[in-house]
This record gives structure tokens, C-alpha cells and sequence, in this order.
């Protein structure tokens, strides 16, 4: 969306020939890529003969995996000589249930082949030293053991009293041309004194601390457990790193060949010879969106990821690896999230000055920019260049190179900063804010209650509105005339003007129907007093949309500004007029399906440039129950920077409460007025598509008439270079817009990845966020020029080519088998596939949702935010009866206190509990059948027998209502961008539970659609295809 061929299939093919396969061998010397493990073929040294291992586990357990000799089972060991590891379980009995395992595999193809050996630090003899645990990105948590699904797949510890030797001539010696380190790591020679530090091991991003000893077969809740962060690259290995994932030292013999990934095994159902899974160890983001934590930690300074969020926090060197990739690489940019009290953007006002700029790429000062020459010339990050630090801005450096006077200067620190822009900036005086309000006042847009609701909450908002004395507004109104409003403060009401040549469409007294309302305050809550009444006996049903905005866009092309729209029928009259569409059934899965979901009418796309080219911002409110044309109508906003609220059906005595909050909302958020937007980045790459609301005004440059912290845009990388050569890439957003104070700014973020060559790291720093957000706005533009069903598919097989080329990467080294693999950071993405399939915008056919809220909900979700689509796909459910029951009426609410957030299936609803579901535009709150009647009472009051799709949630005046609606303000207030109105539903109450609630249960088989155990499999199947 926003591109100049939207039509484009994003989605690109796989390449022809793949260059990872389970047969292809790599050179045990080959200079780059992943280690592959050596076939039993290889050439193996001899080593000294060393005690037979023996496995942590008893054999009988299950058969021994990994290892490269049929047969082979090692021995049971009497008792673990460390006391730090735990005793071996004494059930024999394989595990009913599959779960997710991290089993160290076994490092040595025939059990003849004694494991490297290692020295314990200095200080600590052999029998005292235990090997520290493998160190993953996410901290591990002591949680009760559960039954592990699978056998261990590690050779166990040597005897303690036997000494191993350091080294082995018959290993040759590490060489220095390992691979170079990332900007950031540690880089430790391999031949390094081991004795003389604690193990660190360094390597391509990968940092693991020693820690306290523990056992490495840790069991976390579900069955899951995180895998140990080892780097996998080739090259020389010393004897202390041979067959280990990872160029530092060994993690300790007893954790054997690591599986530096996740693992769902894929097993048989009891007295079935069906696959299954077991639903319990199916991973759920229960906790809700996690920013990875790994760039933040390597480059301190760069802009907070509320800001800037990349699909992988490792750049692919190249074109190739690119191909392998298959995720969609690219980033997401939301240049005016709004920040925590205390980390506010800072302002820096460079006055005489000037901005400092590199001359050549127009990269902007930033942190990663470096001085020379006693600071008299400062080195550009992006493209290299050395420019002159003017007069002005000059300070000494210091004894390493960094200026005196840093701890001042916070665009040289600070990733986030805003530069005051001076007037070269600018191509006329920067605006003042400007709300024009185009309301319908047809007889439907009366009798819904919409018109009062609307006028209220203008008058309510008029002291919070941004600008101060600077704002302006105006007002006009539509049926099958057009209506506008002179309001000039000499005034003591406003004067009416009617235009009813719908054909020739002119403004009347056009200096006076835009006012400083400041100085017209009077006559503007005068006129919202009354407005309703002055309708309330109107009988027109015609709507002359077309012609108003006409109309509305003469009287604010002078200034541009941010136009609010409220339309209630389908435009009948003039210009723009549209008719009724989607009825047929016989056009739903045919070749003609995706035109229902473009504008009918030209005109809209249009008068949307026209409104982009004057700087003027479009947000359409819609609410009729009858069709609407949200496709139409939604192309205002779409290339002008505004977004679409819809909400059917509107009543005020129900929705009343949901419009103020969300209108309010848009009228009091800091606005970014008349801006554009640029990313920069390194040499070799660009940012060449992008997906949100804007026009594109140049290849790289979008326009942006009015922007504020809810919107999001995503973007793609393509390689102007088949080789970066580079080890840091950098990065920088730049914002230009006029602050609501008058001030021309730019709002700059910057930051900095590491480039490297191995596929394995770039899925290790995948942010299944940001790919699911960029996932979801290609799908939805798809379905644009595509049916539906071809939308759904290409989400499905770009995860399938991801996690084949993931499981191709260990398919050598690991006996694989049934199991589903899968990085750390992904093990979230085939659920969150399986939501994004299920979304209103891509599901079924013509009866899984109306068209109106189908392409409604496809706008909405091309500008949220990674945290707000994330909850939208996967929403919380939470058990609110035992919390309430519990709660004192002095008790502060706190949302971590109360239960976690439950799976998404049917099966997580208890028919004696309250359930809470939300996600984030709505809530849902379910009764059970048989929830205890002192509950329903509390909350209910004399309701609580009656259906409750006539029931409105009333604060009762209980301890318990007053805690209830507690709890929903605060769930409210932690994101303030949409009000969710909450929708009660008692169990078995049909059909409103069945589309309420039920169809919206992800995990579940509803209508024909995959369950989430389903779905897995289907990917299993597909993934195990032509690996």
C-alpha cells in the first residue's frame, strides 16, 4: 500500500535451485557458512584413548539418537559423581506426551571416538569443576520438572578422577584467520590461556558468560526449554573447539554436540497411527510482544526498538543469503511512538550553526559518527566521508578520541533526538494545526444518535486540542445539500450557508469558514450546542458525499491541515456517489473476487492526491449498519496518512462511550503536521518498497500530511550490491514536520546491525514481531490484486521455505527425525501465521465476515504498531471470577498480579468462570453456565438473568463491579490508542458466542480452518517435502 504498483505481488518466488540440501556435504574447511557436521565418512584424528562415557539416562528409556553406529547403546552409569547434576529419573517409561526438547546430541559418530578434552579454570581440580550450562538470549527460570518427551541425546560425563588432557598433537594447531568478530564482542584467540580467565566464549554475536554449574537437561512449563546460544561457523577449530557449534571453548563434555534450536517432537497419538502433538507444549506468547533484547545490548546507542524494529537483528551479507532467507527482510518505523515519562525525544537547537550534515549522503550528527584530525573533521557512518565540523560546533577530543564536551551533546549519544530545523527547511511558514469537520447530518446519522455524540466531544476537547492560539477550525455538514458555517469571532452565532448545486460546487465566504478559535470560541461552542437540534427533525436519507469534500478541500487547500470525516450513508448524490457491491456470491473465488475490495470510483483515489499534494490528512468515521463502501471511502486516508474508524451499527446508548474515547483520542495526540518521511542506510542496500498510509512522493521519500505516534510503516530491503563488505550497517530515519508549537523539526532515530555471513545467525536474531507485521500488511495488499484463498497460501509457504531452509541447515549434523525445528526466535511464527490466515481480513469466503469490516480491519491493521497488531492476532484471555472473589476493596489493581494469559481454545473456558477477552479493540466477557449467581449478581445487578445482548456492563456500586471496571480501565489506559467497548456473552448463548468469541479462537478448528495442532502438522509435512 502506498507503493507506485500496488498491484505488485510482494511475496518473491524461491529460488530455483536450493542451495541447501540434506545431501549437499561441506568442506570441514570452508571459510564461511554454518557448521554442517562431518558424515561418518570423514576423516577423523586419532586421540588418545580415554574411560567410556556413559549416558546420563537409563537406555531403556528409549534408543540412543545421534549416534552414527546401528546398535550402539552406551553404558548405564552406577550414580552421577557430580552433586550438582540430579539424580537420573527412575521410570523406564517414555513419555505419553511430545514436548519440546533440548537434548545435547551426541558428538562423535561411532562410540569409539573418545570427545576433546578440557581443562577447568586454574584453581579447580577436575572432580570440583563442573562445565557451565549453555547460555541462551532468554534467561532461564527454575521451574518443577515435567516429563521429558524423548530420550537424551549426549554422551555423559567421564569418571571425575580421570585428568583430561589439555591438548592433542595429533590435533593441529588453531590458526589465526578465523572469521573476524563482531564490533562489540570480546574476540579471544584460540590459543589463548584458557587457566589464566574464566571461559568466555565470543564469536558472529554471540556472548555466553560463565555462570553456576547445573544440570543442562533443564525442563521448563510446557515442556519447552530455550536452546544454548552457539554460534555456528566454519573454519579451523583448536582441539578445545572441535564439534562444537561455536568458535570459543567447550561448554563442558557432559553437553555434548549441542542443538542450538528449538524442537517439537511430531509423535504418534496412543492407540492411534495418526501424528499428533501434545496442545500443552504448543509455544503461545502468553507474555505478550518481546523486543529482542540482542542489538540494544551491542550497540547501546541505538534508537529504542518502539521506534525502529528490523525482521532480524543480523544483516545478510549478501544477495545469496538473501535468497535463503525467505522471511521478508526489511524493518519497521513508527517515527513518533510515544515514549515512557522520562524518555522523551530531546531537542537540540543547533541556532546559527545549522544542522550538521554529511555533505555527500545528507546523514544527520548521530552517535556512531566519529571525529578526527583533533576533532576538526568528523567521518560520516553511512557513506564514509569526511567533512569539516564547523566553528561552532568544535571540541577538543580526548585521550581516546571522543570529544570533551559529549555529555552535552545528546545527538551524540542519544539514538532519538529532534533537531530544530532552521528556514531552509522550510517552503512557506510552517501551519498551524487546522481541524475541519465534515459531519453527514442525514436522517440516519441523526436518529443513531451519532450527531450528538460527535458534537459533545468536539466541545469536550476543544481546550486539550494542540496548538494553543494557533489552532484553527471550521465545520461543514451534508445531506443531499452542502452546509457550511461562518464563524467569525465578530459574530454571536454562526451563520448557515447553503449550497445545493451538488454539480458546480463553490465556497461561500471563503476567508471567514476557517477561524482562530481562540479568538472565536464563543461562536464554536455556540454552534456544537446546537448542532444536533438544529437536525434533529431532518428526514433527508440522500448523502452528496462527493460534492462536500469537494467543498472541504477548497476551504482547506489554503493551509492543509487534518480533515475528519463522519458518513453515515452511502453516498446517493453528485460526484463520488456509490452503489451497492458484494452481494454476489458467484464473484467470491473467482478471478473478479479482489475488485470488491477496491475503490468503485476513481474519484477517491484521486481527491486523495489532491489532498496529499495541499498537506491535508483524511480520518474517516464511518457507522452505518447498511454497506458503507469501506474500500472507497478508506482510500482518503490511506494515501493521505489517516486511518478508518468503523463502527457498525452504531447506537449511541451502546457505542456512544467507544466513539468519544477514540475521537477524542485523534483530536488531543501530538500531530506531526506537512511532514515527510526518509530512511537512510549503509552502502550496498536501500530501502526500495514500502507498506502503510502515504503517498509516495519520489522512490524513497513518503509523504505524510498529518502522522502521530499510532502509526506504523513498514518497509523492504533489496541489495544494490551482491557483496556487503562492511561488519556494521547503519541506519537513520529522519522525520520532517512542523511541531503543533510552530517549530519546523526533524525527528531523527538511528541505528546500527552487525553484517554477518551465516544463516543460522540471521534466524537467531529474527523478530518474529516485526516479520509478522511485515507478513500481514504483504498479505493484505495481496488480497488487493488476489482471492483470498491466494493470500493465505503465500503466508503459509514462505513459513514452510523458512523453516525447511532452517531445518536443512542441522539436517547433517542432527538426527532430526520427527521433530519440528525451529530458532528460539521463531518459534512463535507458525502461530502467529495461523492468526494472521484466521484474521477478519484474509479469512474464508464471502460468509466468514462482511465486506465493510473486512477491508475496515485491513486499513486498520496497515498502520498499527508491532505491539497492537501482535495483541489483535493473538488477543489475552484471562480468568477474571477468581481474581474478583480474591480482591480486597483496598487493593491497588495491578495487571501482573493477576492469572496469566490462557491459550486461545475453547478448552481454556472453565463453564464456572468469568473470562476476560481482548485484543485490544474490544472486550468480550463470557459467563460460564454456571458461574455462581453471587458473581452475576455483583456485576449484573437485576440483569443477570436476562440475555445479555440487551445488557450493558453498569458500575454497580458493589466491591466487585467497582473492581471490574478497575481492572478494564487500567487494561485501557496501558494503550490508549482505541477504546475497547466490552460485549457480554453468556456460554451457549448462540449464535453470539459462537461469532463473538468462539470463531475468534485461534487454536481451534472453527469453520472449516486449521486447529493450531492441525496447522503445525500441515507445516511438519511440508517442511519434511524435498528437505
Amino acid at each position: 500500500m502506498g507503493t507506485e504498483n500496488p498491484a505488485q505481488q510482494n511475496f518473491p518466488a524461491r529460488p530455483a535451485g536450493t542451495p541447501f540440501t540434506a545431501t549437499q556435504t561441506t568442506s570441514p574447511f570452508s571459510s564461511s557458512g554454518p557448521v554442517v557436521g562431518s558424515d561418518a565418512t570423514r576423516f577423523r584424528p586419532a586421540s588418545p584413548a580415554m574411560p567410556p562415557y556413559t549416558m546420563p539416562f537409563p537406555p531403556s528409556s528409549a534408543p540412543a539418537v545421534g549416534s552414527g553406529v546401528p546398535g550402539f547403546r552406551p553404558m548405564q552409569p552406577s550414580r552421577f559423581s557430580d552433586p550438582s547434576v540430579p539424580p537420573p529419573p527412575t521410570s523406564s517409561v517414555p513419555a505419553a506426551t511430545e514436548s519440546f526438547q533440548r537434548f545435547p546430541a551426541p558428538q562423535f559418530t561411532s562410540p569409539s571416538q573418545p570427545p576433546p578434552s578440557r581443562i577447568p579454570p586454574m584453581g579447580q581440580t577436575p572432580a570440583a569443576y563442573a562445565p557451565p550450562p549453555p547460555v541462551s538470549y532468554h534467561p532461564h527460570t527454575q521451574i518443577p520438572s515435567v516429563p521429558m518427551g524423548s530420550p537424551p541425546q549426549s554422551l555423559g560425563p567421564p569418571p571425575a578422577h580421570v585428568q583430561q588432557p589439555m591438548s592433542d598433537p595429533s590435533f593441529p594447531s588453531a590458526k589465526p584467520n578465523f572469521p573476524p568478530s563482531l564490533p562489540g564482542y570480546v574476540h579471544k584467540q584460540p590459543n589463548a590461556d584458557l587457566q589464566s580467565q574464566p571461559p568466555l566464549v565470543s564469536h558472529q554475536g554471540q556472548y555466553v558468560p560463565p555462570s553456576a554449574p547445573a544440570s543442562p537437561f533443564l525442563s521448563h512449563q510446557g515442556g519447552y526449554v530455550p536452546p544454548p546460544a552457539a554460534a555456528a561457523s566454519q573454519g579451523l577449530l583448536s582441539t578445545d573447539q572441535k564439534h562444537y557449534p561455536g568458535t570459543g571453548p567447550p561448554l563442558g563434555s557432559i553437553q555434548g554436540l549441542a542443538e542450538d534450536f528449538n524442537s517439537l517432537s511430531i509423535g504418534s497419538i496412543p492407540g492411534s497411527i495418526e501424528a499428533g502433538v501434545d496442545p500443552k507444549a504448543l509455544p503461545r506468547p502468553l507474555n505478550s510482544d518481546e523486543e529482542p533484547k540482542f542489538v540494544s545490548e551491542m550497540y547501546p546507542m541505538n534508537c529504542d526498538q518502539r521506534y525502529l524494529r528490523f525482521t532480524t537483528s543480523a544483516i545478510p551479507s549478501s544477495q545469496s543469503l538473501v535468497s535463503r532467507w525467505h522471511l521478508p527482510l526489511g524493518a519497521i518505523v513508527c517515527p513518533l511512538a510515544e515514549a515512557p515519562i522520562g524518555e522523551e525525544v530531546p531537542v537540540v537547537n543547533f541556532a546559527s550553526t545549522g544542522v550538521i550534515r554529511c555533505r555527500r549522503c545528507r546523514t544527520y550528527i548521530n552517535p556512531y559518527a566519529t571525529f578526527t584530525d583533533a576533532g576538526r573533521k568528523w567521518r560520516c557512518n553511512i557513506c564514509s566521508l569526511l567533512n569539516d565540523v564547523p566553528g561552532d560546533y568544535f571540541a577538543h577530543l580526548d585521550g581516546t578520541g571522543q570529544r570533551i564536551d559529549l555529555d552535552q551533546r545528546p545527538e551524540l549519544t542519544k539514538g532519538s533526538v529532534d533537531f530544530v530545523a532552521p528556514t531552509e527547511y522550510m517552503v512557506r511558514p510552517p501551519m498551524p494545526p487546522l481541524y475541519f469537520f465534515l459531519i453527514d447530518v442525514s436522517i440516519s446519522a441523526v436518529r443513531s444518535g451519532m450527531l450528538e455524540v460527535v458534537a459533545q466531544t468536539i466541545r469536550s476537547c476543544l481546550d486539550e486540542l494542540p496548538g494553543s492560539t494557533r489552532t484553527q477550525i471550521g465545520f461543514a455538514t451534508f445531506d443531499s445539500t452542502i452546509h457550511f458555517y461562518n464563524m467569525k469571532s465578530t459574530l454571536t452565532q454562526p451563520q448557515m450557508m447553503v449550497v445545493s448545486d451538488l454539480d458546480d460546487v463553490f465556497v461561500p465566504l471563503p476567508d471567514d469558514l476557517l477561524v482562530n478559535l481562540s479568538e472565536s470560541r464563543t461562536v464554536v461552542e455556540s454552534f456544537l450546542d446546537s448542532l444536533p437540534s438544529m437536525f434533529q427533525d431532518n428526514l433527508n436519507v440522500e448523502s452528496a458525499f462527493g460534492p462536500a469534500l469537494k467543498g472541504a478541500f477548497m476551504v482547506m487547500s489554503q493551509l492543509g491541515g487534518k480533515l475528519l470525516i463522519f458518513q453515515n450513508t452511502l453516498p446517493s448524490l453528485g460526484v463520488g456517489r456509490l452503489k451497492l457491491r458484494g452481494d454476489d456470491l458467484r464473484v467470491y473465488g473467482t478471478d473478479k473476487e479482489h475488485l470488491l475490495r477496491l475503490p468503485e470510483d476513481p474519484f477517491y483515489k484521486q481527491m486523495a492526491a489532491e489532498f496529499t499534494k495541499f498537506q491535508i490528512g483524511v480520518n474517516v468515521y464511518a457507522f452505518s449498519d447498511k454497506y458503507t463502501d469501506i474500500a472507497s471511502l478508506g482510500t482518503l486516508a490511506k494515501y493521505t496518512g489517516g486511518q478508518v474508524y468503523y463502527y457498525p451499527g452504531f447506537q449511541s446508548s451502546n457505542h456512544g462511550e467507544k466513539l468519544r474515547h477514540e475521537l477524542a483520542r485523534d483530536l488531543t495526540r501530538e500531530t506531526a503536521w506537512e511532514a515527510v518521511m526518509r530512511i537512510r542506510c549503509g552502502k550496498g542496500i536501500r530501502f526500495t518498497s514500502f507498506h502503510g498510509n502515504f503517498m509516495l512522493r519520489s522512490t524513497d521519500l513518503l509523504a505524510l500530511p498529518a502522522v502521530d505516534c499510532d502509526k506504523a510503516f513498514a518497509m523492504q530491503i533489496s541489495y544494490e550490491e551482491t557483496l556487503l563488505t562492511t561488519q556494521t550497517v547503519y541506519f537513520q530515519v529522519a522525520l520532517l514536520y512542523t511541531a503543533s508549537c510552530g517549530e519546523r523539526r526533524i525527528r531523527v532515530h538511528t541505528a546500527a546491525a552487525p553484517v554477518v555471513t551465516d544463516l543460522g545467525e540471521m534466524y537467531r536474531q529474527a523478530d518474529v514481531g516485526a516479520i509478522v507485521s511485515l507478513f500481514s500488511r504483504l498479505a493484505i495488499e495481496k488480497t488487493l490484486s488476489h482471492k483470498l484463498d491466494d493470500a493465505r497460501t503465500s503466508v503459509q509457504q514462505r513459513i514452510v521455505k523458512a523453516l525447511r531452509e532452517y531445518r536443512n541447515l542441522y539436517a547433517v549434523q542432527h538426527r532430526l527425525g520427527g521433530r519440528m525445528i525451529y530458532p528460539e526466535s521463531l518459534k512463535f511464527l507458525p502461530l502467529y501465521g495461523l492468526a494472521l490466515c484466521k484474521s477478519i481480513p484474509l479469512r474464508g469466503g464471502y460468509a466468514d465476515a462482511v465486506l465493510d469490516e473486512r477491508c475496515a480491519l485491513g486499513l486498520a491493521m496497515m498502520i498499527l504498531p508491532v505491539k497492537n497488531l501482535l495483541k489483535l492476532l493473538y488477543p489475552s484471555l484471562i480468568r477474571l471470577d477468581e481474581y474478583l472473589l480474591k480482591a480486597s476493596p483496598a487493593q491497588t489493581i495491578n495487571l501482573n498480579s493477576m492469572e496469566k494469559r490462557l491459550p486461545l481454545t475453547a478448552d481454556s473456558l472453565d463453564s464456572r468462570g468469568l473470562y476476560l477477552y481482548d485484543d485490544g479493540f474490544r472486550f468480550i466477557v463470557w459467563f460460564g453456565r454456571v458461574l455462581s449467581p453471587d458473581v452475576s449478581m455483583n456485576l449484573l445487578g437485576a440483569d443477570f438473568a436476562a440475555e445479555l445482548s440487551k445488557v450493558i456492563l453498569r458500575d454497580h456500586d458493589n466491591v466487585m463491579s467497582r473492581k471490574l471496571f478497575e481492572t478494564l480501565q487500567k487494561i485501557r489506559e496501558s494503550d490508549a490508542s482505541y477504546y475497547q467497548l466490552s460485549h457480554l456473552v453468556r456460554q451457549g448463548e448462540q449464535p453470539r458466542e459462537g461469532f463473538l468469541l468462539l470463531a475468534n479462537l485461534v487454536e481451534d478448528q472453527v469453520g472449516g480452518t486449521n486447529s493450531y495442532v492441525d496447522w503445525l502438522l500441515q507445516l511438519h509435512r511440508q517442511v519434511q517435502q524435498n528437505a
